[in-house]
């Protein structure tokens, strides 16, 4: 449109001016001082930060605590040394939200509001985690902030986070959670009949952190078996002092299949909820080989490998089932599991086949079959022929180790 002179680009910038006081005790006193004589002064930056009084009284009659302070309202000017008085409004907690984690660096830094070559070391965040209320808002006046300090030579960053994961919000019912619907659900309660543990499992399983998570007391009941279920193997193998090696090699490949699936899920993109599915898929697969193989050496490893990746959900109960297998240092000083790619990859796969889009049977190949070969297998399956029968095929679409798309 613009290069035929019928339109051009317009920014829109929906800002608006900042009102940062308040007269409230709550929040950063400004650090202004009001003289007659020498007019508005800032507080020297030798008496910074300016601290909240202790004795204030909250007396509901309007107006800043502050005012009715006069040790803290009464001062002297800092250029003639005369009577001033100390501004009493206090700024927007957002003033404090926007930087505390470069304070974080140096908390205990005495020179300034932090130092900057720790900042330089910690600083950005490399995954900040937070609420879709606090998209607009905090992020921004953080962007701000970094800029700025940057501006005035105090970072060497540009931006505070390198990555972002809002959370969805938690529903009931159909709506959003919140105190003012009176639709919340104690934790307290849930924590004394179920645990922690359970209610934290039920949260990470039962929808991505992004989305939205429809609250159900039944998954709480469901998150309470599978981790007695857990608890259950490690009190019927915690006894096997010397246990044989079966081969088990079903259970091995899915063993590593597991450590592979949850390393990938959680560092990959925080999918807790398929991670944890994968873990419970693994604990299945125990109880059928313990069945059948009630003291081997496999379903030992395979179920100490379970506990420890499930401890990076269910912390506690974790922690209790790794001492009663016999461990005496902590589960978390206890090296993530490393999964060996030749065990856990699958020598045959289930190719899907489709006729035309729709799919039409499915055959089992040899993991990175030639093209060549799984045109050839896929044309002579006999429920395919029966498809396509006398009809000429237009093309082939092969997506390696999934499907086939036959075109008639």
């Amino acid at each position: 449109m613009e290069e035929k002179k019928i339109g051009e680009r317009v920014v829109h910038w929906r800002l608006r001016d900042w009102l940062i006081s308040r007269q409230k005790y709550w929040g950063t006193p400004i650090p202004i001082i009001y003289c007659d004589k020498c007019g508005t002064v800032g507080v020297p930056y030798a008496d910074l930060p300016v601290e909240l009084p202790k004795n204030a009284e909250f007396t509901g009659e309007g107006g800043s605590p502050l005012s009715k302070v006069e040790k803290f309202v009464n001062v002297k000017c800092p250029k003639c040394r005369g009577r001033a008085r100390r501004d009493t409004d206090t700024m927007a907690t957002f003033i404090d939200s926007s930087w505390y984690f470069l304070r974080f660096c140096s908390p205990k830094y005495k020179d300034g509001p932090f130092n900057k070559e720790e900042a330089a070391y910690w600083m950005p965040v490399d995954q900040y985690i937070g609420g879709i209320e606090h998209a607009i808002l905090h992020l921004l006046y953080s962007r701000f902030f970094t800029k700025f300090l940057r501006d005035a030579g105090l970072l060497d960053f540009n931006e505070p986070f390198k990555r972002l994961l809002t959370q969805g919000m938690v529903l009931k019912e159909g709506e959003v959670m919140s105190k003012s619907k009176g639709n919340i659900v104690d934790p307290d309660e849930i924590i004394e009949k179920y645990g922690a543990d359970t209610l934290r499992l039920f949260i990470l399983f039962a929808a991505p952190p992004e989305a939205e998570l429809d609250w159900n007391d039944r998954g709480m009941e469901g998150a309470w078996r599978f981790l007695a279920r857990v608890w259950r193997l490690v009190e019927e193998i915690k006894g096997y002092k010397d246990p044989r090696s079966v081969g088990a090699e079903g259970l091995v490949k899915k063993m590593h299949q597991t450590i592979r699936k949850v390393t990938d899920d959680m560092e990959g993109g925080f999918k807790f909820n398929t991670a944890i599915s994968s873990i419970m898929e693994l604990v299945n697969e125990i109880y059928l080989a313990k069945d059948n193989n009630s003291d081997s050496r496999e379903v030992r490893q395979a179920a100490e490998a379970a506990v420890v990746l499930l401890a990076a959900f269910t912390p506690h109960i974790c922690e209790e089932m790794w001492q009663m297998l016999g461990k005496k240092e902590s589960i978390f000083k206890t090296d993530w599991p490393v999964y060996n790619a030749e065990l856990a990859r699958e020598k045959s796969i289930t190719l899907v086949i489709q006729v035309n889009s729709k799919v039409r049977s499915r055959i089992d190949v040899p993991v990175d079959t030639a093209e060549e070969e799984v045109r050839r297998l896929v044309l002579q399956d006999e429920r395919i022929k029966q498809w396509v029968q006398d009809s000429p095929v237009k093309k082939v679409v092969i997506v390696p180790n999934k499907l086939v798309n036959i075109l008639i």
